[in-house]
């Protein structure tokens, strides 16, 4: 696999590009969680697709993907969560909760 090194200046000129190509939303809202997530989608799947089979990262990097999955598993959840919610009203006996697993 090749070796890329980014420095910070790099990185933000990334992020600009990305946000330049987010459809830009009236300033109410969560228009900045809807171009964070693109972001974050976006830089980690060009990390995976330049991630080969068997390289080893470094440990801190490691764990900072673990964070990360932790993290966004934990807001998805709970954003469809309340979202079902509002749907079902009380009727939460209704809800399929394997819907809610993230990753099956």
């Amino acid at each position: 696999m090749a070796k890329y090194k980014l420095s910070e200046n790099q990185l933000q000129k990334i992020k600009e590009k990305l946000n330049k190509e987010v459809v830009k939303e009236e300033k109410d809202g969560s228009y900045m969680a809807k171009q964070q997530l693109f972001i974050i989608a976006t830089l980690a799947y060009e990390m995976w697709q330049n991630l080969e089979e068997g390289t080893q990262l470094e440990d801190w990097m490691e764990s900072k993907i673990a964070q990360s999955e932790q993290s966004i598993t934990s807001v998805v959840k709970a954003f469809f969560y309340d979202e079902m919610e509002e749907e079902l009203g009380n009727g939460m006996e209704k809800l399929n909760y394997d819907e809610l697993v993230i990753g099956k």
